[in-house]
């Protein structure tokens, strides 16, 4: 276990990031530049202003990353248990216990089988809100079966001695299956109602691209569906003999980003563009996000993506977007007192952009961005806010941070 920190204060004092490094002093959270200085991909016009670059802002609050693990195995999904310690989901195919202090359980098996390869592996992972009678769990992964991959979701009970997972079975499959390993989507909500919220990737080639326009198929998608695995009741296609019942909105690329606001509970997610075209959104049930209609983003060569459109009548624009790209992971709203500023707030894990990112939201607009722990050269993979109201994050590089008032 590391104790390794960066504590980042205010008004007169010192900034000291990782490596004992100083830099200027924090001032109050007031509009500054936008935090993005890198030229963009393209010359694509936004549709509203505030829709990307929007003013930078500054945390007034002293608050500290603390580093409370490295021994983590490329970690992707973060949870909180009941007694306030963390469920971790490892890529290939394990999951962990931390507690609060860093310190972590031996390896949990017992789970459905994994296809760890590219982008796949076990992925998002939720408990059910009766986890301290029933102890069940829900989890994201890719599975291979005989005509390809693709998303599945499993549930089962962690054991009491906490070393297996007692009955896994997959209630769930977003099909067509096809033979490629990225682009799995993979995050997962447990509603009000008590529905899991599953998010899912177009696949990410050409052939597959078209899949996330189409309501008959699970690809590019977000999913609502029972613990049983069936489509929920008053799901928007449920009357729609041509779509598949289980499909909440459509027309997403790679979503690895979702989280209910804690005072609207409205759903909100992030998905991946190509070259730029990271985005931000409200998910309005039956919507259409556009995926690969309109963007803002370009292909990875450099060419356009289709018809190179970014506005189009019955496609949902999104609230924020970067360009160039911050690849925007796990995220969470931040609900707690301790850092009154924050509240409300979405916290959004960054991997290329190796930060986390601060959005200020009000009226469903972003009014702010802040990148927070950019000193610390790290992907962040998954943020969630623990029972003790501090956030939590996880990085590809194995690290598991604490995220707290000094």
């Amino acid at each position: 276990m590391s104790n390794r920190f960066i504590m980042i204060l205010t008004g007169t004092s010192l900034a000291f990031l990782a490596g004992g490094q100083s830099a200027s002093a924090q001032t109050a959270s007031s509009a500054q530049a936008p935090v993005e200085t890198k030229e963009p991909n393209s010359a694509y016009k936004s549709a509203f202003a505030g829709q990307t670059r929007v003013a930078g802002i500054k945390s007034a609050t002293p608050y500290e990353g603390k580093v409370l693990t490295e021994d983590l195995k490329s970690p992707w999904g973060i949870t909180s248990l009941p007694d306030g310690r963390l469920l971790i989901t490892e890529k290939k195919g394990t999951l962990r216990i931390a507690t609060a202090d860093g310190k972590l359980s031996e390896p949990i098996t017992g789970l459905t089988k994994v296809n760890s390869a590219g982008q796949g592996g076990l992925l998002g992972i939720r408990v059910d809100p009766a986890f301290a009678t029933n102890r069940m769990i829900y989890w994201v992964f890719s599975e291979a079966l005989d005509e390809g991959n693709l998303t599945a979701v499993g549930k089962g009970k962690l054991s009491a001695d906490e070393k297996t997972v007692e009955g896994a079975t997959v209630i769930y499959r977003a099909t067509p299956a096809y033979k490629g390993n990225l682009h799995y989507g993979g995050r997962i909500l447990i509603d009000k109602a008590g529905n899991l919220v599953i998010s899912t990737g177009e696949r990410s080639d050409l052939v597959t691209r078209p899949q996330a326009q189409s309501v008959n198929s699970g690809l590019g998608k977000v999913i609502r569906i029972t613990k049983d695995g069936k489509p929920a009741a008053g799901n928007p296609f449920a009357k729609q003999a041509d779509a598949r019942p289980e499909l909440y909105s459509y027309g997403h690329r790679n979503v690895q980003g979702l989280a209910f606001h804690p005072v609207t509970g409205d759903l909100w997610e992030a998905e991946f563009g190509p070259r730029g075209g990271d985005e931000i959104n409200r998910i309005e049930p039956g919507k259409n996000y556009g995926w690969p209609t309109i963007t803002y983003g370009i292909e990875y060569s450099g060419k356009q993506v289709g018809e190179a459109i970014q506005q189009k009548d019955g496609l949902q624009q999104p609230v924020y977007y970067w360009d160039p790209s911050v690849s925007p992971s796990g995220m969470t709203f931040y609900s707690s007192d301790r850092i009154p500023e924050w509240k409300n707030n979405l916290f959004v894990g960054s991997l290329s952009g190796m930060h986390i990112v601060r959005l200020k939201i009000e009226k469903n607009k972003v009014v702010g961005e802040e990148r927070l722990l950019s000193g610390e050269s790290q992907r962040f993979r998954d943020v969630t806010q623990g029972q003790d109201g501090a956030l939590y994050a996880i990085t590809d590089q194995g690290r598991l941070y604490r995220i707290d008032k000094k």
